[in-house]
């Protein structure tokens, strides 16, 4: 398809928008459905009964990470196994009757099981200690000052988790407000329509993996939120900042070809950039540890699904909403 431009010269369209523009909105739907299942069935787990897993973070409790003293590698050890272990010390104890009850305690093995990381309501330092020791036996030796036990309250944790909602609604609020001002409210609308339909992807992929892997957020995923939704508006920005451009000097056109050509404008930039933010992502997915794993992942899924909203959704639900007043008026 081409399109005449003002000069009499015909300029291809690399991206004709208008006529896949069903297939964009089916695409994202599923995907969609998809994450909106996930959240629902985390929200109903008997286990879970929040939208997400939430972490320590959010919840309050004690996280307890040992450094197992391996050669090459380390001897074979299940998380089961530790979480049959803590059973028995919790029921079997007497030295620590006030140790709460740790059949909910949280077993996960990183580096190859090298590391050992539990998650238990919240004890003393003294009762962690006696943990640790009471799990060498099957799990250790460890690595002497290669532990780490970290307690966060439960007002700490609501708090929070408070905290992490009122930002979100913040920058949903400023962004709004932002492009409703330099452009206007239609634009604004999809811009939130779009960073909704980021952040409730990213929701959705852990969820899913909460509920299948037992994966837990924590504050690092709410600064990937804020983050995703700052990097999806930028880029929702600029193609709107065209699109606009498109609509002063094409102003004899269609809106759909209007779109398709300051989409197409657009396109090569936003892949580029798309592609320079993945390059460190996928650094730190790959070499970044166990602590930046799951933060890195949540940015790389927020850059891609961003960049699939900023030049497909937004633009083509903009193509079937026609202006009510001249752009820039």
């Amino acid at each position: 398809m081409a399109v005449s431009s003002s000069t009499g010269q015909e300029r291809p369209l690399r991206f004709p928008l208008s006529r896949q523009r069903r297939r964009v909105w089916l695409i994202s739907l599923i995907v969609l459905i998809i994450s909106i299942l996930g959240v629902v069935l985390s929200w109903t787990n008997p286990q879970i009964r929040s939208p997400l897993r939430p972490g320590l973070d959010f919840t309050g409790g004690t996280q307890i990470q040992l450094e197992r003293q391996c050669s090459e590698t380390c001897p074979d050890l299940k998380a089961i196994d530790i979480q049959k272990q803590l059973e028995i010390i919790s029921q079997n104890n007497e030295n620590m009757k006030d140790l709460p009850n740790l059949s909910s305690a949280r077993v996960q093995l990183l580096d190859r099981g090298q590391s050992v990381v539990l998650r238990m309501p919240a004890v003393t330092a003294s009762e962690g200690q006696a943990l640790i020791v009471a799990l060498e036996p099957i799990a250790g030796p460890f690595v002497v000052g290669g532990q780490s036990v970290d307690t966060i309250g439960p007002s700490l944790g609501g708090q929070l988790l408070r905290s992490s909602l009122i930002s979100l609604l913040v920058a949903f609020a400023g962004i709004a407000l932002y492009i409703s001002i330099r452009y206007d409210g239609r634009y604004a609308v999809l811009a939130l329509v779009a960073l909704g339909h980021d952040v409730l992807i990213v929701c959705g992929l852990f969820a899913w993996l909460g509920l299948i892997s037992g994966l837990e957020v924590d504050s690092l995923f709410a600064v990937s939120l804020l983050t995703i939704a700052g990097y999806s508006v930028n880029d929702t920005v600029v193609v709107f900042d065209r699109i606009r451009e498109r609509q002063k000097e094409d102003s004899d056109l269609p809106l759909e070809t209007q779109v398709d050509r300051a989409v197409s404008a657009t396109l090569t930039r936003t892949l580029y950039t798309s592609g320079t933010t993945l390059l460190p992502l996928l650094g730190l997915i790959l070499f970044g540890g166990a602590t930046l794993f799951w933060f890195a992942v949540a940015l790389a899924t927020g850059v891609i699904v961003g960049s699939w909203s900023s030049i497909a959704l937004a633009p083509s639900l903009l193509s079937v909403w026609p202006k009510q007043r001249p752009a820039g008026a």
